[in-house]
């Protein structure tokens, strides 16, 4: 780009996306005269999914707008609670973050993944065709301009990656409605109902059981249930009711 020069200044927040270079003060960043301002904020290295606003001399404008020689760009984060309009709040996950959709699911929070790598193009059809928000740590799949709706997932750490999801979105929690291996709804179910998949031990020791109504998986509260329900425990106290 050898055109018009504009001054952009990111938000601190999202400093981990652009060269270290651009991040103290206002940036001088060349232009051709014909790219949109969200094609040069995104040639810096900022998804527009992790962008709240684009404010240009005092006034925010949409990521259509063309850069003029001189303006004074802020490039503002996404304001939380965001708000996704169009379809009921619903996510899907790629194959890094497998741990996160367990978890969200756990939660009752509608959550497809995918256990394998379909490749972006697939999976931003996917968002698209369903309405889900694609959660990803692939900025350049975060950039694709088919999915429905996108978000970074900012830390590696599947503990931080619940709380920023539930931070940023505030979905409503509805916990042991999901089962987490296949997103399907549970209902209860009787010993009888589910037997072929126990144990004896499991027979003998547990009388309370729900099954999935899409894969059939059994659950009962076995021996991982204490650390399940600190998850959903912390979850619900720091994010239930959030409007």
């Amino acid at each position: 780009m050898n055109g018009p020069e504009i001054h952009v200044e990111v938000a601190p927040e999202l400093h981990l996306f652009v060269p270290q270079a651009r991040r103290l003060g206002a940036t001088a960043v060349p232009t051709d005269g014909v790219s949109t301002l969200g094609h040069v904020v995104e040639s810096l290295g900022v998804p527009l999914t992790e962008v709240g606003a684009l404010v240009v001399n005092g006034r925010e404008v949409p990521a259509s707008h063309i850069p003029a020689a001189g303006e004074r760009v802020d490039v503002r984060k996404v304001a939380r609670p965001q708000k996704v309009t169009g379809a009921p709040l619903r996510f899907l996950l790629d194959v890094h973050l497998g741990t996160l959709a367990r978890q969200l699911r756990l939660l009752g929070v509608d959550t497809a993944y995918e256990s394998t790598d379909i490749g972006d193009p697939a999976l931003a059809a996917r968002s698209a065709a369903e309405q889900r928000v694609m959660l990803s740590r692939d900025r350049g799949l975060l950039r694709r301009r088919e999915l429905f709706a996108g978000a970074f997932v900012y830390s590696t750490r599947p503990d931080d990656q619940l709380r920023d999801v539930l931070g940023r979105f505030r979905p409503e929690l509805r916990p042991w409605t999901r089962c987490t291996a296949c997103n399907g709804l549970l209902r209860d179910a009787t010993k009888e109902e589910v037997a072929d998949q126990l144990e004896h031990g499991t027979r003998r020791s547990y009388d309370v059981f729900a099954h999935c109504a899409q894969c059939g998986r059994a659950y009962w509260k076995g021996a991982h249930h204490d650390h399940l329900e600190a998850i959903v425990e912390r979850a619900l106290a720091e994010f239930a009711d959030r409007g």
